[in-house]
């Protein structure tokens, strides 16, 4: 059965393209307006505002929550003070990645764990001589995400003490007589917040933003101008630029955190005694340098791309739509080095780019390889270089007020 978030009754209403999509198991809008380029701008140039419902949401709270996290989570949850959220992931025996997510410490023993895909079975299959709870209060829970440069003026209309907010910090307030958490946190790279709340009192939050944002060029915004948000920002999607381990049918599907550009995560096991979860793999892969891709940025040489369609006759394509599909990346003498897992024609840098994994020895950054593109239905291989990620990554993102 197709669920409804709690904000339908206004995205509906919204949603002049008549075009959803499913997230787990909720319908959610692609697009409201009749081009999805339009609303990414907004992201980018003034703010939008982003129905987060369908995320996964479990709640771990007891006495041994912390030491309990600890133990399933890579990244260290301990470095996590009240008020603050953090990136992190999970992995099985093998140092695979099962999932990634945001922790939010919203007390002493308390945390909200947010996932993409269902993870409840296997969280509570490690609760073995914890004192906690976990609970799924994924659909007590709606999430809006309000992003943007113009989004902290918009949040201090209505919420004028959480203006100060840090980045990745969280703070309880009101919007009028709902209480909401407020973290600094988002899925598009730029200065922005995502807001949690009581499903019942959602459309009051959701009325509250509009009607303050008005001023500031906020508009809803769907999920297709959200992918491409996230790709410009270097931020990797399950099921797209990795697997969960759970469901690969082999190695050649699964990635460690290493190689999903996520080793940051654990480069200081040496000062960490917690025995997590792949925590013996993970230590293997750091001291024996067995990982077999790393995560970069490919910006495409424009001179190269027009050079090839133009003496076709054919206009180079300038397509902002996110591609998925895995396109093979080469190195000088045509040999197989890589392959990207998300592809755009970013409309800020004005640039193709690609989010993709190459060998260790390629990622530096300034690398020249080259990737396949079908002209004509021949298969040509066009130059781009190696750059880091994020691709953009604006001071706003992290500036203070």
């Amino acid at each position: 059965m197709i669920r409804h978030t709690p904000f339908h009754a206004r995205t509906a209403e919204l949603n002049r393209s008549g075009l959803w999509t499913h997230w787990a198991g909720y319908l959610v809008a692609q697009k409201y307006q009749l081009s999805e380029k339009f609303e990414y701008f907004a992201f980018r140039n003034a703010a939008g505002l982003f129905d987060t419902s369908p995320l996964y949401k479990y709640r771990i709270t007891g006495q041994d929550a912390e030491p309990y996290l600890a133990g399933v989570l890579t990244r260290d949850p301990r470095t996590c003070a009240v008020g603050q959220a953090q990136y992190t992931v999970w992995c099985d025996d093998k140092g695979f990645v099962i999932e990634d997510g945001v922790l939010l410490r919203t007390g002493q023993s308390e945390y909200l764990l947010t996932a993409a895909e269902r993870n409840l079975a296997y969280l509570q299959s490690l609760t073995d001589g914890y004192v906690l709870d976990i609970e799924d209060v994924s659909p007590e829970i709606a999430a809006v995400a309000l992003q943007g440069p113009n989004s902290r003026k918009v949040l201090a209309e209505v919420v004028p003490e959480a203006a100060d907010l840090g980045y990745f910090r969280l703070m309880e307030a009101k919007i009028d007589d709902t209480v909401v958490t407020i973290s600094r946190t988002g899925f598009t790279g730029d200065l922005g917040y995502e807001v949690w709340v009581d499903a019942a009192e959602a459309l009051q939050v959701w009325d509250a933003f509009m009607e303050a944002g008005s001023p500031y060029g906020l508009i809803p915004v769907g999920l297709q101008a959200l992918k491409m948000a996230r790709i410009e920002a270097g931020l990797l999607l399950l099921d797209t630029d990795f697997g969960s381990s759970r469901f690969a049918f082999n190695d050649a599907h699964r990635s460690t955190p290493g190689e999903l550009g996520l080793g940051w995560m654990v480069r200081k096991l040496a000062d960490d005694e917690r025995r997590f979860v792949g925590r013996n793999a993970i230590e293997a892969e750091l001291a024996n340098g067995t990982s077999r891709w790393a995560m970069v940025g490919l910006v495409v040489d424009w001179a190269d791309f027009d050079g090839r369609y133009e003496p076709a006759g054919l206009v180079p394509p300038k397509d902002h739509t996110p591609v998925t599909v895995e396109s093979m990346v080469y190195d000088g003498t045509g040999n197989g080095v890589g392959y990207t897992t998300s592809s755009m024609y970013s409309p800020m840098l004005q640039r193709h780019i690609a989010i993709a994994r190459v060998r260790p020895d390629l990622a530096a950054q300034g690398t020249a390889v080259f990737l396949e593109y079908t002209i004509d239905h021949v298969y040509e291989k066009i130059m781009a270089h190696v750059t880091r990620l994020p691709f953009f990554n604006p001071p706003r993102k992290t500036a203070s007020a």
